[in-house]
């Protein structure tokens, strides 16, 4: 891992602000909601970004794939 890091000093920083950004607006958006269960899980869990996006546009009660037509 710190061998990758030392090799590709960029491409770890890109992968840390992408990372940082849909944590930031996961964490805030479960916060507004009242989301505890969610703001735990996004808080602990580290996937890259991907259960962070799931969550803001699959599970939050703001997404628009929630409502009925």
């Amino acid at each position: 891992m710190f061998e990758f890091i030392g090799h590709n000093p960029f491409l770890f920083t890109l992968m840390l602000v992408w990372t940082l950004v849909w944590k930031g607006i996961a964490l805030w958006t479960a916060a507004k909601a009242d989301s505890k269960k969610w703001f735990v899980a996004l808080l602990v869990i580290n996937t890259m970004g991907l259960l962070e996006i799931l969550y803001i546009y699959c599970f939050s009660k703001n997404c628009k794939c929630n409502e009925e037509k």
